[in-house]
């Protein structure tokens, strides 16, 4: 029997339209709210992704400002760039996309942002804030796999949990909020032994290490939830995840498919989270 494939591209329509209500309702009394967007280099997938969020903003009805900086920016430059952001009140979130030019230290960049701007959860007071279960900003992908599987119908909480990848993006983050959903959790990593047998033990695998159809059928208990995170290109171009998706459809209970899976989900949250910033300004 083939799994249920969660539709997280409707899912995102259905919050941002959610969103979009939500932002009407208050710029009469509160002005627009505002995303800055800061991105160095020529870097091409991350130049698709400013693209689809600020089109996702525009959409939402928030103000996008676009800082788009040459590879030879000095680190001195975005430093300074990102405290006059800071230090504006008409800005409400900041994001500067990731990875940065080699000779800027990306650490020290997300240390400068306002914890109170920093919409993509990065900084590690919001990353201190998760893991002792206080509010703060949550990192976009992880939070939307949360809000996924919840609009989805899917139980977490007592649930065997097994994370394949412990990214600071994806891996820990999500981690500690399956825990704070009450699964139990099981975070795997290259040093793991036996992959295959402990992914077969999850009722719910989330699949983030970067490596095209990595999981197949071997890895997955029959009628598990298969959430893959994984933005790939397989041998002929096509736009895949780190999850077979053919091979494991039949064996899964629910499966996410690439495109159209989590990446929607993704930007959902980060207009989310700008949201948040905003109503608490």
């Amino acid at each position: 029997m083939s799994a249920e494939i969660i539709n997280g591209k409707q899912i995102a329509e259905d919050i941002k339209n959610e969103l979009k209500d939500k932002v009407e309702n208050m710029v009469s009394t509160k002005g627009q709210p505002t995303l800055a967007v800061v991105l160095v280099g020529e870097d091409q997938a991350s130049q698709v992704y400013v693209r689809n969020k600020k089109r996702a903003c525009e959409y939402v009805g928030i103000r996008s400002l676009s800082y788009e900086l040459p590879e030879a920016t000095t680190q001195e430059e975005i430093l300074a760039l990102v405290q006059e952001l800071n230090e504006r009140e008409d800005v409400h979130g900041i994001l500067v996309q990731l990875p940065l030019p080699a000779h800027i230290d990306d650490d020290l960049v997300i240390m400068t942002i306002d914890p109170k701007k920093d919409v993509d959860g990065f900084h590690p007071i919001n990353v201190g804030n998760l893991s002792i279960g206080h509010d703060g900003f949550v990192s976009c992908t992880p939070a939307g796999i949360i809000e996924l599987m919840k609009r989805s119908q899917i139980e977490m909480s007592g649930k065997n949990c097994v994370i394949v990848g412990r990214s600071n993006i994806v891996g820990k983050p999500i981690a500690m909020l399956m825990i704070r959903e009450h699964a139990t959790v099981t975070v795997t990593h290259s040093r793991t032994k036996n992959l295959p047998e402990v992914c077969k033990q999850a009722d719910i695998l989330i699949v983030a290490i970067g490596r095209a159809k990595f999981v197949t059928k071997e890895f997955v208990k029959e009628g598990a939830v298969v959430i893959d995170v994984g933005i790939n290109r397989d041998e002929n171009g096509k736009l895949c995840g780190d999850v077979d998706f053919d091979d494991c459809v039949e064996v899964a209970g629910a499966i996410t498919p690439v495109p159209k899976g989590v990446g929607p989900m993704t930007i959902a949250m980060l207009i989310s989270n700008c949201v948040k910033a905003y109503e608490k300004n």
